[in-house]
């Protein structure tokens, strides 16, 4: 593949994992053995919080007051668009059942879990939209329970925003705990909490270090690392838009990557001056992380043609994928390992991030190349069944004491052949392995 790099990247998105690990495993030992008390510990050490831990709703009412009538405005509409597109998803799964041979159904059941976590960021920014994507998706699944988790701040609490969105988006439970504390709590079960059967949504590197830790006692959404995200983009694209929108998730943190891939060198030249002026002009925090983003971790990257930019992006899986380009349905048909897919300049992922419907927890680290993002099917566990007449089992049970025999399961094939000998004791079969 020919691929020139005007800039390549100095470190990967990779955290001390042996470190991080340790870390999470300790703090995770202490909680399930010490329970609400050892948690409440943790929460006065990182959170440095000691109010409720399970908002009243009285103080959910009271954090409501709060939010501004222009802001739950926004919150209901993005609300609003994330339900219809669950509800759509939803829809595309449904119980089955056929006749797989005469006498013999098999079938398919949707069945959502009982209880979800939901955590929320809370920290460096208020994920107001991760309330709304975690637990809007968890209802409209139809979990009976549902937990939404988030950091509290010192003597203030959950961030009112978080909490009026959580609450609207139908969370049964909001609690003030954040970190790996939080995700303990929702998983053990603590502080009177059913315990849940899956956790979902966007954290640091030790709530990911959490999930994956208590991936396998609990289903998780994904194992997630720092946000990513590449543009695909020709000579017809904008570069003062390209670059913005680079910029715009670069913010997110010091390890975001951000990637260009271009079959236009003008074109990624001139976004490359652009993005030092763009992240100087970031409020403080912001520019701080974009900065550090795009110094060790940006790539732009120049193809011969848009075969090879589509072949580039695929072996990248980024979780976020822009095109700005022309013939936007063929790169709808031959792009195929991302997170989530912005065609055109009139979209971009902070649509997506916010408001369009579409979730936004979706798979880093190039996790795109196997698993897609979170979504109503995350929380339905799609199980099978089946049941037969007498006469329908027959050729069945016949099939099935052959091949057990032949693997060496003589007890497999008994149980085919007991049924044979109580429905049909006037016949007689060939069981054996060989014939």
């Amino acid at each position: 593949m020919t691929r020139e790099y005007l800039k390549k990247a100095s470190l990967t998105s990779k955290s001390d994992a042996s470190e991080t690990h340790e870390i999470v495993k300790g703090i995770l030992n202490d909680i399930e053995a010490g329970g609400d008390a050892k948690a409440m510990e943790y929460a006065a050490k990182f959170d440095k919080y000691e109010g409720s831990v399970l908002l009243s709703p009285a103080e959910i009412e009271a954090a409501c007051a709060l939010v501004p009538e222009k802001l739950k405005a926004d919150i209901r509409f993005s609300h609003d668009n994330v339900r219809r597109f669950a509800e759509l998803q939803k829809s595309t799964v449904s119980n089955v059942e056929t006749e797989i041979t005469p006498g013999f159904v098999t079938g398919q059941k949707a069945i959502p879990v009982d209880a979800a976590g939901c955590y929320v960021p809370g920290g460096r920014y208020s994920h107001i939209a991760s309330a709304i994507m975690t637990v809007t998706t968890a209802k409209v699944a139809g979990c009976k329970h549902i937990t939404a988790c988030s950091p509290p701040r010192p003597d203030v609490g959950v961030a009112p925003a978080i909490v009026y969105a959580a609450h609207i988006c139908g969370a049964d439970k909001i609690m003030a705990m954040g970190g790996v504390q939080g995700v303990a709590a929702m998983t053990f079960g603590l502080f009177g909490l059913p315990k849940a059967n899956i956790l979902v949504g966007p954290g640091n590197q030790f709530v990911a270090e959490a999930k994956r830790i208590l991936f396998g006692r609990v289903g998780i959404d994904m194992i997630a690392g720092p946000t990513d995200s590449l543009i695909l983009a020709d000579k017809t694209a904008d570069a003062h838009i390209v670059a913005t929108d680079l910029v715009s998730q670069a913010e997110h943190g010091y390890n975001s990557p951000v990637w260009l891939v271009t079959d236009d060198r003008a074109l990624a030249e001139d976004v490359m001056a652009r993005v030092p002026k763009l992240i100087a002009d970031l409020p403080d925090v912001n520019r701080e992380n974009a900065f550090a983003a795009w110094r060790d971790y940006a790539e732009v990257m120049v193809c011969s043609d848009r075969e090879e930019m589509a072949a580039c992006s695929d072996e990248y899986a980024p979780e976020h994928l822009t095109v700005q380009a022309e013939d936007l349905d063929w790169w709808l048909e031959n792009l195929t390992c991302y997170g989530s897919l912005f065609l055109g300049e009139e979209t971009t992922v902070s649509y997506g991030d916010k408001a369009t419907g579409t979730n936004h927890v979706l798979p880093t680290s190039r996790a795109a190349s196997y698993t897609g993002g979170l979504s109503v099917h995350k929380y339905m566990k799609i199980v099978t069944w089946q049941r037969a007449t007498r006469e329908g089992s027959k050729a069945v049970a016949e099939a099935t004491a052959r091949i057990s025999r032949l693997e060496g399961m003589e007890g497999h094939a008994r149980a085919a052949d007991v049924r044979l000998a109580k429905y049909f004791p006037d016949e007689i079969f060939d069981l054996t392995a060989n014939g």
